[in-house]
């Protein structure tokens, strides 16, 4: 098993329809192939910055989700209406 942090930064006045975002978004990841859960934490002295963290069956499962088509189009939606800075990912093997 892995888990996998990923950091995100959001524009002032976004983060609502990020938090929103995220909630459909779960919808898919809990059909994706080796996903075991995932949640969303949002740093209390920074009100933009958020963590997702996700556990995974293996590393492969989770290479395979960020690169598919579903993950792209949220993330090229996030960068152009979201985001503040591109995202960072973080694997922790288990």
């Amino acid at each position: 098993m892995v888990t996998v942090g990923m950091n995100y930064q959001v524009i002032e006045g976004k983060g609502q329809e990020f938090e929103d975002k995220f909630n459909a978004v779960m919808g898919a990841l809990q059909g994706a192939d080796g996903h075991t859960t995932s949640a969303l934490y949002k740093d209390v002295n920074e009100a933009h910055s958020y963590l997702i963290v996700s556990e995974w069956s293996k590393e492969e499962a989770f290479t395979a989700f960020i690169r598919s088509e579903a993950f792209r189009a949220v993330t090229d939606w996030g960068k152009e209406q979201i985001l503040s800075e591109r995202p960072r990912h973080k694997v922790y093997k288990n």
